[in-house]
């Protein structure tokens, strides 16, 4: 499922927009919540239009330039709905970069192994104070608000998992070495 189609006929289920409304609108809004690039959007405008789950419009203002307006098509509507209906029932199985890295960390001195979790630990705790200090979205419009919660919970859970590991690393790291020698 591509949630950028949903994203994008989601925002014209709201209302018609031409391309420069929708990216602005996602870079000023959503931002935090999609990673969708303005080239992007207009390669998925195009395709929509071509499948017909939107239709566009010329407009014309003054003196500009004409542009195309986009509005959602009734079979739009019905892939949206079809669309939101799977996303809140989808689970991906994350693969987090770096869990590679893990699976070689007997390779590296333990301390060295710790400095890294650390930057890490660093790295997550400054996104989840950005995260933690978005202002809230319109009381009405839930939907961004739970998106940004859910991803502070995926900080802290990240956070707390690195807290755990980075101290289970220290404690292996300081127990005492047991040797054995043979007494023959």
């Amino acid at each position: 499922m591509d949630e950028r189609i949903l994203l994008i006929l989601g925002l014209l289920k709201s209302n018609s927009q031409h391309g420069y409304q929708i990216n602005d609108f996602i870079e000023r809004n959503l931002g935090r919540v999609s990673d969708m690039k303005k080239a992007t959007a207009y390669s998925l405008l195009k395709k929509l239009h071509e499948k017909g789950l939107v239709e566009a419009t010329t407009e014309q203002e003054g003196n500009r330039p004409s542009r195309q307006v986009y509005s959602i098509t009734p079979t739009g509507e019905e892939k949206f709905y079809k669309l939101l209906r799977q996303s809140l029932v989808h689970v991906d199985d994350y693969l987090p970069r770096g869990d590679i890295g893990l699976c070689f960390i007997d390779q590296l001195p333990t301390e060295e192994v710790i400095g890294y979790l650390k930057k890490k630990l660093e790295a997550v705790e400054k996104l989840l104070f950005t995260y933690e200090n978005i202002p809230k979205h319109v009381e009405h419009a839930i939907g961004v608000n739970l998106t940004i919660e859910h991803r502070i919970a995926l900080f802290r859970c990240d956070r707390d998992w690195l807290l755990e590991t980075i101290d289970k690393l220290s404690a292996k790291n300081t127990a005492p070495r047991i040797t054995f020698t043979d007494n023959v």
